[in-house]
């Protein structure tokens, strides 16, 4: 089954598909947020929001180990996560798309791994399914709007906007956007052996990258505007995504814990 953990602007894209049921989960690390699952054509996939519905939840409150542990109890084996972000380079502009290659994570207090009772080092060598990543890619010729093919998400703790100066370090360090929420998902999902890829939409230019000064009206407002786009990319690569896979997140605990 595919899963999609959905940020901001695709809160709809259930209506696309024929609802079957929606559904809270109790899993070790907490409750879910409800997730609906739902036919798309002859695909069943499995939506869960990550700030719960309404945008409640802060980044840093998000239980990312129920909302991931929550899609493997429903036997969701992929994931597709979108993610808002700030531009650190003006060249990568408001309203594009990026699908992110690797990450730098700069999160302090988020419980990061759902293994705490023993010695469990998974590899991270390409940290995003390269299968995913590609079928969002060749997808995203589809689109109305550009879509870059690779680049360095780095993850804040939040929720405050970051400074000028970590801005700076950040490019520096060879970041392309920074956000709030794809950290510790994509590593939780890679320690469950499922495939996980990310949408990252484009919503601002980071603090100091332009002059304005950064609002949630601005977020939420280019968030809108893609919305169309961001789901016809999803929904297209869901519909594309090959039944076999091809990639190392399925055998990713292998050699991974000390015998």
């Amino acid at each position: 089954m595919m899963g999609i953990i959905g940020g901001t602007g695709v809160y709809k894209l259930v209506e696309r598909g024929n609802l079957k049921e929606k559904k809270v989960l109790k899993t070790p690390f907490g409750e879910s947020p409800p997730v609906s699952i739902f036919m798309l054509e002859d695909h069943e996939v499995a939506f869960l929001p990550r700030h719960k519905e309404g945008h409640d939840l802060p980044p840093h409150m998000i239980n990312y180990r129920a909302n991931v542990y929550a899609l493997k109890m429903l036997g969701v084996d992929r994931i597709l996560a979108t993610n808002a972000v700030g531009s650190l380079n003006e060249s990568l502009k408001p309203g594009e798309f990026l699908i992110p290659d690797d990450f730098l994570d700069f999160t302090r207090s988020r419980p990061f791994t759902f293994y705490d009772d023993r010695a469990v080092h998974v590899d991270v060598t390409q940290p995003y399914c390269p299968q995913l990543r590609q079928t969002l890619i060749s997808n995203g010729q589809k689109v109305d709007g550009r879509v870059v093919e690779s680049g360095v998400y780095v993850c804040t703790e939040g929720p405050r906007f970051e400074t000028p100066a970590e801005i700076q370090m950040f490019r520096k360090i060879g970041g392309a956007v920074v956000g709030m929420t794809g950290l510790p998902e994509v590593v939780l999902a890679r320690e469950l052996e499922m495939c996980y890829a990310s949408i990252c939409m484009v919503s601002n230019y980071a603090a100091s990258v332009s002059s304005e000064k950064i609002t949630l009206d601005e977020v939420f407002e280019v968030a809108e505007e893609k919305k169309k786009e961001l789901t016809r990319l999803i929904h297209n690569s869901i519909l594309n995504i090959s039944d076999n896979r091809e990639c190392p997140c399925s055998h990713a605990l292998e050699g991974a814990e000390i015998e």
